[in-house]
Parts: C-alpha cells; sequence; structure tokens
C-alpha cells in the first residue's frame, strides 16, 4: 500500500528530519506536525481521486528498490517517534481503510 507514496514518504522524511523552530507555540488549531499533515493530505487525496482499478495495479505493482528504501526510512521515522506515527496514521487510517473497503481490497 504504501509503494505507491514513497516518495511523498520520502519527502516527509527528510523535511521531518530537518531541524525547524516555530517562532510561536501552536494554536490549538495549527497541527505539532504539519509536514505530517500536509502528507496525509496527499495521500488521502490519491487514495479519493484514484479508480479502484488504479490502486488495485498499484498493489499488484513490483516494488522499486528506490521506493522500498525510501519507506524504510520513513517507516523507522515514524517508529521513532511515536506522537507523530499515532498522528499521522490517525489522519490517513480512516479514508485509505473506507476506499480498500468500497475496492473490495479487504474484507
Amino acid at each position: 500500500m504504501l509503494r505507491s507514496f514513497a516518495p511523498l514518504l520520502a519527502l516527509f522524511a527528510l523535511l521531518a528530519s530537518a531541524p525547524f523552530m516555530q517562532a510561536q507555540a501552536p494554536s490549538q488549531a495549527q497541527s505539532q506536525y504539519p509536514i505530517a499533515d500536509k502528507l496525509a493530505d496527499k495521500i488521502i487525496a490519491k487514495y479519493q481521486t484514484s479508480s479502484c482499478d488504479q490502486l488495485k495495479a498499484q498493489k499488484q505493482a513490483p516494488p522499486n528498490a528506490q521506493h522500498e528504501e525510501m519507506e524504510t526510512k520513513v517507516i523507522d521515522l515514524l517508529k521513532q517517534n511515536p506522537p507523530m506515527r499515532q498522528h499521522f496514521l490517525n489522519r490517513i487510517a480512516g479514508p485509505i481503510v473506507n476506499k480498500m473497503f468500497e475496492c473490495g481490497m479487504i474484507p
């Protein structure tokens, strides 16, 4: 499932690992993980705009070594930061699982 989004996940890994500071404390409306939110939005949009046939084809496509390496880095980053992982997965889980259910990709 993540293979087709490896470039986005790689971008996330690079941006999340770069040190940055906010000039002010985040407000309730502002996310603590803006990069994760942008990536989640792109992944959600990809699932919402892809047809079931496109998603099934992407899932069955052979893995690209470069994409797998980037995916591994992102997964490692998410493993190292449980709050970010929870935030990211909470954002993408519902839309992805719903689309996969609609497409008959999960029972």
